[in-house]
């Protein structure tokens, strides 16, 4: 019996229970290892003495091996030991080799270590008593810290010996499918040989015996359960099978895969059809992944935008840039002159955006894999962003008054193409654009930039490249980062904007044409104006006579810059 200071104890497995995957152990199967002193670890984790947290001492019992824990004083020791104190693992383990196994029945075999698990695979191995030490130097058993747990397999590891684990493995084994294959002992052998055969002929009755030298049948499997009479399809005889499996596990390293290796030799022994023998195709995601523009800007800026509760925006403001506003100097005996300066007014009304759906309700029903409804709406509301952050960009890109769907630029305002009294247009007149120069022309022009605060620059991802391709006399590159580009420019940030790309602006006279090649703007500088109920709505119906489920989600909204040069322009002219 193992000292009463131990941690904790309980079963690292129990003898005649039948495991998940159909193994049973057989009663003494670990007599040999009573009284051994076995590592104890963590999720069987052999590659880093960091997860050993302190040992096991094995007890053979008739229904089991019983086992008395200690945990070490190291960092990890005392985590587990909290977490057995606390019940949060529960479950025990072993890692043992050298089995001797036959029909299902391990016999023998020879723990190695017992491990803490997050869940147990033998339904007997559990965590039964747990010691707890009490600052009085007093201690306590707690006798109800035990969870059963069944429902994980054995599994095998590769290695010079046969290994069961009764939890998951972290272990890897990177041999070959031939370097197993030459580990097979004749009989080994003659039962794959036999399964591939059997696999090979269609319709067929797939059973499968071998017996061993005292007759014993030890498997025999039905691999179709097809009653069938053989229909005259092709068959493989045993010689056929050794010579076919043999070309095809020395081709592997040739053809890359076991897969492309069979395929290769198939027609060679008559098997036609053969990829039906091979799995489905298995989708690597829960759900269907979206194809689009990169959207990373678009939360950036609808979050940094100005928002109102009003959709009607209004704004009035006065223009003391004349030479008559200025205050004048008097003299005496003169008439004084009154001053007269402009009183500007601009309101903008809203519109709304909206993006539509609908699904057949058969669809929604016998589509299993994954929420189907949950993703279109996701779908939809990121499409709807980008479409109002778009809109107040750079516009909508169709043409309003000609295609139904635009958005209209009198209602969402969008910065590019706005009137010269809220944007200053920086309009280059070269016809190679010359990077350097765009970035002095910047820096010259930041003087008619009015708008709050630090603004960002949003611009092209050919633009950007351009710009940190730069290089001086010596051909060292400029700037190191997208960071040191912005600190020359004096910006908070620059964004990559891919609707940017090919935007013109051709509304100022007939014979005037620009490309588009960056924006100037704080985001808090443009206000997006909603009522109460004109926030982002979603509806739901359903047509009783087309068995559809229809999707709505819609916006009414308006938005425009209201301070005068709160943004500057970049553009090129090509006419």
């Amino acid at each position: 019996m193992a000292d009463k200071k131990h941690d904790f104890s309980g079963y690292a497995t129990k003898y005649g229970l039948l495991c998940a995957d159909g193994r049973t152990i057989r009663i003494g199967a670990f007599k040999k290892n009573n009284g051994m002193k076995v590592p104890l670890v963590w999720q069987h984790i052999h590659n880093d003495p960091n997860n050993v947290l302190g040992h096991a001492m094995l007890e053979d019992r008739a229904d089991g091996v019983y086992i008395y824990g200690y945990f070490n004083d190291t960092p990890q020791g005392k985590q587990g030991k909290a977490l057995v104190e606390h019940g949060d693992i529960e479950a025990l383990s072993i890692y043992a080799n050298k089995l001797i196994e036959q029909k299902n029945l391990v016999h023998e075999g020879a723990i190695r270590e017992v491990s803490l698990v997050l869940s147990g695979a033998n339904p007997g191995a559990l965590i039964e008593y747990v010691t707890l030490a009490h600052n009085d130097g007093s201690e306590t058993i707690s006798e109800n810290e035990a969870i059963i747990y069944g429902d994980q397999k054995i599994s095998k590891e590769e290695s010079e010996e046969e290994v069961v684990i009764h939890a998951d493995s972290s272990s890897s084994d990177e041999r070959t499918v031939a370097d197993v294959l030459e580990t097979f002992n004749d009989e080994q052998k003659k039962v794959l040989y036999a399964l591939i055969s059997q696999a090979m002929v269609e319709g067929a009755d797939g059973e499968v015996s071998q017996s061993n030298s005292e007759g014993e049948t030890f498997m025999k499997k039905n691999v179709f359960e097809n009653e069938n009479e053989n229909d005259g399809g092709p068959v493989l005889s045993h010689s056929q099978i050794q010579e076919f499996a043999s070309a095809v596990f020395s081709d592997m390293p040739k053809y890359g895969s076991f897969k492309e290796a069979f395929m290769a030799h198939a027609g060679t022994y008559g098997i036609d059809n053969i990829s039906f023998l091979f799995p489905d195709a298995k989708t690597l995601d829960n759900e269907p992944t979206f194809d689009t523009r990169r959207m990373g800007w678009v939360s950036g800026w609808m979050n940094s935008t100005r928002h109102t509760p009003f959709s009607r925006i209004k704004k009035l403001w006065a223009d003391l840039t004349p030479e008559a506003a200025r205050a004048k100097g008097y003299i005496t005996g003169t008439e004084k002159v009154e001053q007269v300066f402009a009183m500007l007014k601009r309101t903008t009304e809203p519109t709304t955006i909206y993006k539509k759906q609908k699904l057949d309700r058969d669809d929604v029903v016998d589509i299993v894999d994954f929420d189907v409804v949950a993703w279109m709406w996701r779908e939809m509301r990121f499409m709807l962003d980008e479409e109002v952050a778009r809109a107040a960009l750079v516009g909508d890109g169709r043409s309003f008054g000609v295609d139904d769907d635009a958005i209209d630029p009198s209602k969402i305002r969008p910065i590019y193409g706005d009137t010269s009294t809220f944007v200053h247009y920086l309009s280059l007149a070269v016809t190679v654009v010359d990077y350097l120069d765009i970035i002095d022309a910047i820096a010259v022009a930041r003087v008619n930039f009015k708008g709050t605060g630090l603004p960002n620059l949003y611009t092209t991802n050919a633009v950007l490249t351009g710009m940190l391709l730069l290089k001086d006399t010596t051909d060292r590159r400029i700037y190191r980062s997208i960071a040191e580009l912005a600190s020359d420019l004096r910006v908070g940030e620059i964004v990559e904007v891919p609707v940017m790309e090919g935007v013109q602006r051709t509304n100022v006279s007939p014979a005037f044409t620009a490309d588009l090649l960056a924006i100037m703007v704080n985001p808090h500088d443009y206000t997006y104006g909603a009522d109460k109920g004109g926030k982002i709505s979603t509806f739901e119906d359903f047509d009783i006579d087309f068995n559809q489920q229809k999707y709505l989600i819609e916006t009414r909204l308006s938005g425009s810059l209201l301070e005068p040069k709160s943004a500057l322009v970049v553009e090129r002219k090509t006419a």
